[in-house]
């Protein structure tokens, strides 16, 4: 399960997450390597409109930018396309570490 929003003030509502312990993520096109990073911590994931992106405001208070980067002609993805590779990514990693977690016992 993993929740989603739709806020009327992105700045703010990254301020307040960053205040929470989550480290906020941009998916821009100049970024680190979305499959090199570490998502293992509270995260959130910041995905702008197709063709404009994330404003520059917005990706500067985000902590961190993530890329996918394109092979070939193509220079960018569906927002929703990058977005689910992203999340799929952030899923993958934690699964894996569930795996090899200590299980409680109840």
């Amino acid at each position: 399960h993993m929740p989603v929003a739709r806020v009327s003030n992105i700045a703010s509502t990254i301020k307040e997450l960053q205040k929470q312990g989550i480290w906020v993520y941009c998916a821009d096109m100049d970024g680190q390597p979305w499959c090199s990073t570490d998502y293992s911590g509270g995260v959130a994931l910041v995905v702008g409109s197709e063709g404009q992106g994330v404003s520059r405001i917005v990706r500067e208070a985000c902590d961190a930018t993530v890329a996918l980067p394109m092979l070939g002609q193509v220079n960018s993805l569906n927002a929703s396309v990058a977005a689910g590779i992203i999340l799929y990514e952030i899923c993958r990693q934690r699964q894996q570490i569930s795996a090899i977690a200590p299980k409680k016992k109840g």
